[in-house]
């Protein structure tokens, strides 16, 4: 064989293994589960993806929260990995001291999760602060080694706020077969109704003489004997604040609230 054609083999060969060293390098690359990018947003995991989500101060006398999610664009790894949320831009400047956040993980073998960011009504320097005017606040994902940035319209999401709650009309009458809330729950007050929502989760709910079930979550509508029951929950909720606070919980008048 000519020198010539022993050195096109040669080189040759050496092409194809500079190609395959490329082609296994490119495909580490594609696959690296150490760096991805991490993907946010409110709405809810089955496919509804929203860019921002309404949380209400009123509907919580404590503390309330936002579902957000958070999901990889790439592979799992085989440990636990943390990202941290931060707030930003809007009206972050009046309430941040309201807001917080955890270190959020994302499990070993998964590719996303489930999380939240909490409101705390009480930390509000201005009590009517979004009474009258909505607010808002954005978050995004702590920089970090682990992950990049989001792809678009999943690398932060907004929080509407509101401060606005108004006494339901049917609290001391209704008309029959409704049955007025103050039957079971006694005076209104705005503090009265705030904790209400935030250990029952109900707002603007009727009680219904007819109602045969318990709850229906469509309509909005309880039983009176579901009703009986609800009492019993908020009257535990209020024992256990007050056994867990300095003073007893009180109403805007500074009237203990009783149920």
């Amino acid at each position: 064989m000519e020198s010539k054609e022993i050195k096109k083999i040669y080189f040759c060969g050496v092409m194809l293994l500079l190609l395959l060293a490329a082609c296994s390098h490119e495909e580490v690359s594609l696959y690296d589960t150490q760096r991805t990018a991490l993907n946010i947003w409110v709405g809810n995991q089955a496919g509804a993806v929203y860019d921002h989500a309404t949380y209400n101060y009123s509907y919580a006398y404590e503390e309330g929260s936002v579902t957000f999610y958070a999901q990889l664009s790439g592979m799992p790894a085989d440990a636990d990995r943390t990202f941290r949320l931060e707030p930003f831009g809007g009206d972050s400047a009046l309430m941040a001291s309201t807001v917080r956040t955890e270190d959020y993980v994302i499990p070993a073998g998964a590719i996303g999760g489930t999380y939240q960011v909490y409101f705390n009504t009480q930390k509000l320097t201005d009590a009517t602060l979004f009474a009258n005017r909505e607010g808002s606040i954005n978050f995004r994902v702590v920089p970090s080694d682990v992950f990049d940035i989001g792809t678009e319209g999943h690398q932060q999401f907004t929080v509407v706020l509101r401060n606005y709650l108004a006494k339901p009309d049917n609290w001391d009458t209704a008309n029959y077969p409704r049955i007025p809330l103050s039957k079971y729950f006694g005076t209104y007050s705005r503090v009265k109704y705030q904790f209400m929502i935030e250990h029952l989760g109900l707002i603007d709910f009727e009680i219904n003489y007819n109602a045969q079930t318990s709850y229906d979550e469509e309509t909005n509508v309880v039983s009176a004997s579901y009703a009986v029951y609800l009492r019993q929950v908020m009257q535990r909720a209020l024992n256990e604040y007050n056994e867990t606070h300095d003073t007893p919980l009180t109403d805007e008048l500074g009237t203990p609230v009783l149920f």
